[in-house]
């Protein structure tokens, strides 16, 4: 059975027609910086080849991977070669997860715990000698910054302050809010309640929902992962059934249940995927047919710099938060060269990667510095996380830019609410 499925999933991903031009490996941003790691052509379709006949020719180097995908985006035959990297690591990697690998997958009881003491949490992690102390028993890098945690989650806050009065309005959408937003940093949750509330949608919470299960595929616990995508799937088709689009505020997390659900878990998403979308993206749409408009405050005026995260890449996205940037008339819109920032999640948090995760964004930390504007702009929040860390300018997420800018009243006017 297990040899049926990785036949089913290679053929899937397409490594027969692999031209073996290599330009996977120019892409590739680890290849650039670290010489252990094969590259995407001999770790995906090449060592495919040989996995298929012998297991014993998986390699370890396999997990330098950062699942970043640049390697499909360049690929001119449509390879999905990351995905048959990340397949040969759940077939064939014997190794069990590390508990440092267990508790940086497990975003949601993490997050629980942390926020139950979120000063004491982030004053603790803050510490040098606790750093020092991680950093030898766990191998969690000591020079690795973690996000800050909130003493209220958004989701109660949405409860206790929002739900209510969500249902004034005539039509509604579902928000997948994330970890990242519920334990880390709500005020994105509220920005975008604003924002949908000024365009005339409601915003109701999933019934259910768990992280996505990005961060548990990276470090092995692909059951856990599967578990958790079949209940955000049910709780997505609820929503759905009731004639709401589910939209997101991070490109990791969308591209995982659109794209990796179905390639990687063997989840079925077919009639979720359509309806599953980037706040950015579905707002765009909504005022380039003429159904949404917005009015924008005249006092606001900002430079910022908007940088591509690898998964928008992917998707072919960014042309959407772009625009909608674009739309603002006071914001000065500085469009960076798409690099990897080298986080990939919980990657650059582990010590045997933070030297080839700081040196494959040192191109990105560059050119911000280069742009001299006041913050950046992207779509993910573990960019975020890296960016600020590495070159102390603040990052915003696009709707929090658009919640900042727009004009609450004057966008009601305009939408007839």
């Amino acid at each position: 059975m297990a040899e049926q499925m990785q036949l089913t999933n290679t053929s899937a991903n397409n490594f027969e027609q692999c031209l073996k031009c290599s330009i996977c490996t120019v892409y590739c941003p680890v290849s650039a910086v670290n010489t252990a790691y094969p590259g995407p052509k001999q770790a995906g379709p090449d060592g495919e080849r040989y996995r298929l006949k012998n297991p014993d020719f998986y390699q370890e180097t396999l997990k330098l991977c950062l699942n970043c995908k640049r390697c499909e985006v360049a690929c001119p035959s449509g390879v999905r070669i990351g995905d048959i990297i990340q397949q040969a690591r759940m077939n064939h990697n014997t190794h069990r997860p590390k508990l440092r690998d267990v508790m940086l997958a497990n975003t949601d009881f993490v997050g629980s715990m942390a926020t139950l003491v979120a000063p004491i949490t982030n004053f603790t992690l803050g510490l040098k000698p606790v750093k020092v102390v991680m950093d030898a028993a766990l191998a969690i890098d000591k020079h690795r910054t973690f996000p800050a945690y909130t003493g209220t989650k958004f989701e109660t806050w949405f409860k206790k302050h929002a739900a209510a009065g969500q249902e004034a309005f005539t039509k509604h959408v579902s928000y997948f809010h994330g970890c990242y937003v519920n334990y880390n940093f709500p005020q994105l949750g509220k920005d975008f309640v604003k924002v949908m509330n000024a365009v005339g949608y409601g915003v109701r919470l999933l019934e259910k929902e768990k992280c996505c299960g990005v961060a548990l595929m990276s470090n092995g616990l692909y059951k856990q992962a599967r578990s958790q995508g079949e209940t955000n799937m049910a709780s997505m088709r609820r929503a759905i059934e009731r004639g709401e689009e589910v939209l997101t505020t991070s490109s990791t997390c969308t591209f995982t249940m659109r794209d990796e659900y179905a390639h990687l878990l063997g989840i079925a998403n077919e009639d979720v995927r359509e309806h599953l979308s980037l706040a950015t993206r579905f707002l765009f749409r909504l005022i380039d047919e003429g159904s949404v408009k917005l009015a924008f405050r005249p006092d606001y005026k900002r430079r910022l710099a908007y940088h591509t995260a690898c998964h928008m890449q992917r998707m072919g996205w960014a042309i959407y938060s772009i625009e909608l940037l674009r739309l603002i008339p006071g914001l000065d819109l500085q469009v960076l060269e798409s690099q990897c920032c080298g986080i990939a999640g919980t990657y650059g948090f582990k010590k045997e990667n933070y030297s080839t995760s700081q040196a494959i964004g040192e191109g990105l930390f560059q050119s911000i510095a280069d742009a001299n504007v006041e913050a950046v702009v992207t779509d993910c929040e573990t960019c975020k996380w890296q960016i600020e860390m590495s070159t102390g300018v603040p990052v915003l997420n696009p709707i929090s830019v658009l919640a900042e800018a727009i004009d609450v009243e004057k966008t009601k006017e305009l939408n007839g609410l």
